[in-house]
């Protein structure tokens, strides 16, 4: 009989999750450098290039792929011959694991779960409590999956129950343009196919803990009915056209897992969850030897790509920006932002818009500012920030009008399209959305020189902070007169793909 030790489970699991903050899996890497070799959307590959940067910088500097550092999820097989050494139970023991990731001072992780979240959604700060999924099973080890699922990639999960003699395909094809890029592709979907609705939900999310391969199955062929899925799925969606972040191009997805289960005769359940450019996911065994923790990989599995902005590109100074400037920017265009920008979210918008509504004076003033839609990671050592990717920018369309309408607020920064009713906003209010890559997060952080709250210090990572910035790579995604690049770009690689295969 295996005996396993508290503490062995717990330094797995924060090895673990230290371990996948700042470590991308090399078949993902390979899986992007191959899109990005291969990419003919000058728009898309830069994307790809800047998520590749930033990955081997995490690398070198392990610090977070993303600033959302996820939810944890864990898949636990426990083998029927093992006895713990132990005070605590195993879920309180992969918990202490979590709260040991996220609170490492050498590099801290973003502390997002929320306590009552139908009420005062309260911050546990600490990350805690995973989402557990317990199966018991033959055998004297203990198997468990680690992952930490970003917010943004999470929100785009899909479910619905077809009847049985509905097109699965169809449906996928159907629903992937209306999960917009807050999922920040490219990436990978996983698919749970029969079962119950729970069960469709949970096999979704474990078929994204295995490996990319599936260039391996187009070049030996499907043997299966999955396998034939897989490959059809991924043609069809990446035909969509959408691309890196949305901005069109031939690559969204760069793999279909798929798991299945039996079903009742008049049910199909379908579940459908997205993977994003911050795939982290680890897997250790534990055999009473002792912790099992992960190994690095080697630098030189990375990329050496570098960015070049080119001569092109925009240099704007956003300490003297001018209404009249930014009617000058064209959809798709590469700005390059230097100078003081505000940043806010979800809370602080919603602080600010129930402020204004009770005539109450902000304590910003933002008028002719620009606002970053981000919850930054927060620093260690010498850092100024920690890594700030972009927030998904459709959160805050409710609050836009308002903000241009009653602050005169000129820009936005963020991840992903808006939707009609904040573009609409932007075009009356003669605003502008910029957009920054999502997985690029400490590539982003390297170009703000200072960071300070200005506003709602108790809001944390959601506070109002002032960053000082140089250099700051950003597309601008909707423009004055309110041209989307995130409708315009997949149209046009949509018909480009269409008459690609045409030739």
């Amino acid at each position: 009989m295996t005996v396993i030790r508290q503490d062995d489970l717990i330094d797995s699991v924060a090895d673990a999750l230290q371990f996948i903050s700042y470590y991308h899996p090399v078949d993902f890497i390979k899986a992007v450098h191959e899109a990005y070799e291969r990419e003919e959307s000058p728009a898309a590959k830069d994307a790809m290039a800047q998520i590749l940067i930033n990955s081997r910088m995490c690398a070198q500097g392990k610090r977070p792929i993303c600033q959302d550092t996820g939810i944890v999820t864990v898949f636990i097989k426990v083998g029927m011959d093992v006895q713990w050494d132990a005070k605590m139970g195993v879920t309180d023991m992969i918990n202490e694991g979590v709260r040991r990731a996220y609170l490492n001072p050498d590099n801290v992780l973003r502390a997002s779960i929320l306590a009552d979240p139908a009420g005062k959604r309260t911050n546990t700060k600490d990350n805690t409590p995973a989402v557990i999924h317990y199966e018991i099973v033959p055998g004297n080890t203990v198997d468990v999956q680690v992952a930490a699922k970003g917010g943004g990639s999470e929100n785009k999960s899909k479910m619905v129950m077809l009847n049985p003699s509905d097109s699965i395909v169809d449906w996928i094809v159907k629903t992937v343009p209306t999960m917009g890029a807050g999922w920040c592709p490219p990436g990978m979907l996983g698919i749970g196919i029969g079962g119950t609705a729970e069960k469709a939900a949970v096999m979704a999310k474990e078929a994204l803990m295995d490996p990319i391969d599936i260039h391996e199955l187009r070049k030996r062929g499907p043997s299966n009915r999955v396998e034939e899925l897989r490959l059809e799925i991924m043609d069809k969606v990446n035909a969509l056209g959408i691309g890196a972040q949305g901005l069109g191009g031939l690559t969204t997805v760069l793999d279909i897992k798929i798991k299945d289960y039996p079903t009742h005769a008049a049910s199909l359940p379908v579940a459908m969850i997205p993977n994003c450019a911050a795939t982290r996911h680890a897997h250790f065994v534990l055999d009473g030897s002792g912790p099992a923790l992960q190994t690095p990989p080697s630098i030189d599995e990375w990329p050496d790509i570098t960015w070049e902005v080119g001569d092109s590109v925009r240099r704007v100074n956003l300490d003297t920006i001018t209404p009249a400037d930014v009617r000058e920017w064209q959809p798709g265009e590469t700005v390059l932002l230097s100078g003081k920008m505000l940043t806010g979210r979800d809370a602080a918008h919603k602080k600010m818009t129930e402020m204004l509504a009770k005539g109450e004076s902000l304590p910003v003033d933002l008028k002719g500012r620009f606002i970053y839609y981000v919850g930054p990671v927060d620093p260690v050592r010498d850092e100024v920030v920690g890594p700030a990717g972009p927030t998904t920018a459709t959160r805050m369309d409710k609050f836009t009008r308002t903000m241009l309408e009653q602050t005169g607020l000129l820009g936005m920064i963020g991840k992903s399209e808006r939707g009609p009713v904040a573009i609409e906003a932007i075009k009356e209010f003669g605003a502008v959305y910029l957009m920054a890559v999502g997985g690029a997060a400490y590539l982003v952080s390297k170009a703000i020189k200072s960071a300070k709250v200005l506003a709602f210090p108790e809001m944390g990572m959601e506070a109002i902070y002032e960053f000082d910035v140089k250099d700051m790579p950003v597309t601008v995604a909707v423009d004055v007169n309110g041209v989307s690049v995130h409708e315009t770009g997949p149209k046009l690689w949509k018909q480009n793909i269409i008459d690609a295969k045409q030739v």
